[in-house]
This record gives structure tokens, sequence and C-alpha cells, in this order.
């Protein structure tokens, strides 16, 4: 009875390293995934230098335009509030 004891406890203590290892993999993966990922943005980029600028414009006028829808908003609920 009490060697089984003992080994369920050095079982869980083996899952235990076990997943330890695992969270190594999983961040070692995810960081060779951004780096892959950032390389071929900067390729992209030096291949293409036009459409990469296209592609900056227009996400800068959308945040620009749910910027000012935004505001545009605001102000409309002070204005009836204040009426």
């Amino acid at each position: 009875m009490a060697n089984s004891n003992s080994n369920s406890t050095s079982n869980s203590g083996d899952s235990a390293s076990q997943s330890q290892g695992s969270e190594k993999s999983f961040l070692a993966s995810a960081q060779e995934t951004v780096a892959g990922a950032v390389d071929a943005t900067v390729q992209a980029v030096k291949d293409h230098p036009v459409a990469a600028a296209a592609v900056a414009a227009g996400a800068a006028a959308a945040v620009g335009g749910a910027v000012y829808a935004a505001t545009q908003l605001g102000s409309e609920k002070e204005s009836s509030s204040k009426k």
C-alpha cells in the first residue's frame, strides 16, 4: 500500500515537469511563429513598398474615421442632454 501511494505521488510530479516542458515548447513555438511573421512582413514591405504605404494610409484613415465618428456621437449626446 505504501508503494502505491509513493508511485502516485511521483507520477504527479512527473506530470508537473511535463507541463512545464510543454509550456516552454509552446512559448518557443509561439516565438518562432512571431519571428517568421515579422520576417515575412519585412520582406513583403521591401518587395512592394507602394502597396505597404497604401495599406498604412488606409489603416490610418479607418482609425481617423472611427475617432471622428466617436466624437460626433459624443457631441450629439451632450447637445441633446443640454436641451
